[in-house]
C-alpha cells in the first residue's frame, strides 16, 4: 500500500513538473508575431529625405614634410672607448664582452664603415656602432642602408 501511494506520488510530480513546461512553439510565434509588426511599422513609416549642404571652405595647400622615423630611436648615455661619438648613431651590435665586440668592430671597419666601440656605463654593454652622424636623417639613411647586413641595426641618440 505504502509503495503504491508513494509511486502515485511520484507519477504526479513528474506530471506537474511536465506540464508546467513551455512549449517551444509558443515562444517562435510569440517571435514571429512581434517580427510582423516591426516590418509593418518600417513600411508605414514616412521617410524624410533632408538634404545636407556643406559650406564651401578654401583649401590651402600644405607642403608636407618628410617624417621622421622614430620606430628604433633609443636614448642612452655612452662612454666611447674608441673613435668619437656624434649624437645619432647606428647600431650594429651589443656585447657584454669587449672581445666580441672588437671582432664586430673590425668585421665592420673592413667594409668600409667608420666604426666605433662605445660602452654605456649604466649597464656595462658594449655598443658597437657602425656609423655616427650628427644629423637623425643621415643616420637614418644609414641604418636603412645598414639593415641590409645587419637586419637588427638600430638608432641610438647618445647623451
Amino acid at each position: 500500500m505504502k509503495r503504491n501511494l508513494i509511486l502515485g506520488m511520484a507519477i504526479l510530480a513528474a506530471f506537474a513538473f511536465v506540464s508546467c513546461k513551455s512549449s517551444e512553439s509558443s515562444y517562435k510565434k510569440a517571435y514571429e508575431k512581434a517580427r510582423q509588426q516591426e516590418q509593418v511599422q518600417q513600411a508605414t513609416a514616412p521617410v524624410q529625405v533632408t538634404p545636407v549642404v556643406a559650406p564651401v571652405q578654401q583649401v590651402t595647400p600644405v607642403v608636407a614634410q618628410q617624417p621622421e622615423d622614430n620606430t628604433d630611436l633609443r636614448t642612452e648615455s655612452l662612454k666611447a672607448v674608441s673613435g668619437t661619438l656624434n649624437a645619432y648613431n647606428v647600431v650594429c651590435g651589443s656585447f657584454k664582452s669587449l672581445d666580441n665586440a672588437n671582432n664586430l668592430c673590425s668585421t665592420l671597419k673592413n667594409k668600409g664603415y667608420s666604426a666605433i666601440i662605445a660602452q654605456n656605463p649604466a649597464t656595462g654593454m658594449y655598443r658597437v656602432i657602425a656609423t655616427s652622424s650628427s644629423s637623425k636623417s643621415d643616420a637614418v639613411a644609414s641604418r636603412d642602408k645598414l639593415r641590409a647586413t645587419y637586419p637588427d641595426a638600430w638608432l641610438l641618440y647618445a647623451k
